[in-house]
């Protein structure tokens, strides 16, 4: 789970691997975990973002293609 503000939160499952420590300030870019395939046969990212701890889409927060 990344803090991105009081009422905004990424959150990130199926990894393999952690990098980061919980209250570690992150950069832009900056890699926080390996995919991992959670039991199954192939690699997997469940990927959400919170507002006031509701799932919203998270298309609305990313950069346009």
């Amino acid at each position: 789970v990344i803090k991105h503000s009081q009422t905004l939160l990424s959150v990130y499952a199926h990894n393999s691997k952690i990098i980061v420590t919980e209250g570690q300030s992150v950069s832009k870019g900056q890699k926080i975990a390996e995919v991992g395939n959670s039991d199954s046969d192939i690699a997997k990212l469940h990927f959400e973002i919170r507002n006031m701890g509701k799932p919203v889409d998270p298309l609305k927060f990313l950069p346009s293609r």
